[in-house]
């Protein structure tokens, strides 16, 4: 498939206020691209949306829209259809994230993750690919996974699951839209210093105790910004690519996760005694 110019190219953004959808955002702006955004909070967008105008942006709309709600998305699709026509570029970036050991997360922790990290993207990727089909002018679909959505990280069952899913459609949907000419990239991001790291949940544990934010600083040390990340999308569009690695390090485990299993398993493992060890640590502090 030929590289994608992006160049006037209608993309819609998902969770644009933040990180790496508002990094991606200004990255498509810089580009030339015409834009469609949305996230939770409007006041929010507008000041994107004025962010953007003000830098020469071409900012079609910007409506605040739940996700979760698949009649809301449907609805939001036909208004940008009327006006605008199909878009050429679907980015489904907006996501949480919570953390938890099996025996501590709950059904409602599943659920919020499955809703708004799996179901959001299919809702979009519902209501707005088969315009995308029939104009018959082809395009790209970008759906944000995480290295959770590779590794089997401690604590990520529930955030992993929702993850994984992306993967799973992304992968199907790789060759079921190529004889539309509709590229896809998955693009997988390791540490992001974005505000979703402040505001992560880990069911259970205190992540104020010093054992945990050792834990936290060691992340945000291998952290890359969200300008970088959304460079690194940017180019997976143009260059078509189904694997998009926001940082080497997610790209080079993949490459030992396939290749040398053994040292991916000893890697993990080892991951897995540091959290343990850390989360008892915290345990015991909390109750002196």
């Amino acid at each position: 498939m030929a590289k994608l110019d992006i160049r006037t190219k209608t993309c819609l953004v998902t969770g644009a206020t933040g990180g790496i959808g508002a990094a991606t955002a200004r990255a498509l702006t810089r580009e030339g691209a015409r834009l469609v955004l949305t996230d939770l909070d409007q006041g929010a967008l507008d000041a994107v949306a004025e962010e953007l105008r003000a830098a020469g942006g071409e900012v079609l709309v910007a409506t605040a829209l739940d996700l979760t709600d698949a009649a809301s998305v449907r609805s939001f699709a036909e208004a940008v259809h009327v006006r605008f026509g199909p878009m050429d570029v679907l980015l489904n970036i907006a996501g949480i994230s919570i953390w938890g050991t099996i025996d501590r997360l709950t059904e409602e922790h599943w659920r919020r993750l499955i809703d708004i990290n799996l179901m959001g993207p299919v809702h979009v990727l519902s209501a707005f690919l088969p315009a995308m089909i029939d104009a018959g002018r082809g395009g790209h679909v970008v759906n944000v996974s995480s290295a959770a959505g590779i590794f089997g990280l401690p604590w990520h069952a529930a955030y992993s699951a929702s993850k994984f899913g992306l993967r799973g459609i992304s992968e199907v949907l790789r060759f079921d839209l190529r004889r539309h000419r509709i590229g896809v990239s998955l693009v997988c991001p390791g540490a992001v210093a974005t505000p979703l790291v402040q505001g992560l949940e880990v069911v259970g544990v205190d992540r104020s105790a010093p054992a945990m934010q050792k834990v936290e600083q060691e992340f945000l040390r291998h952290a890359i910004t969200p300008d970088e990340a959304a460079a690194a999308i940017v180019k997976g569009i143009v260059r078509r690519r189904y694997w998009v690695y926001t940082s080497r390090d997610i790209a080079i485990g993949h490459y030992a996760q396939r290749w040398f299993p053994w040292g991916y398993v000893v890697a993990m493992r080892l991951l897995n005694r540091k959290l343990t060890r850390a989360e008892a640590r915290a345990v015991r502090a909390a109750a002196r």
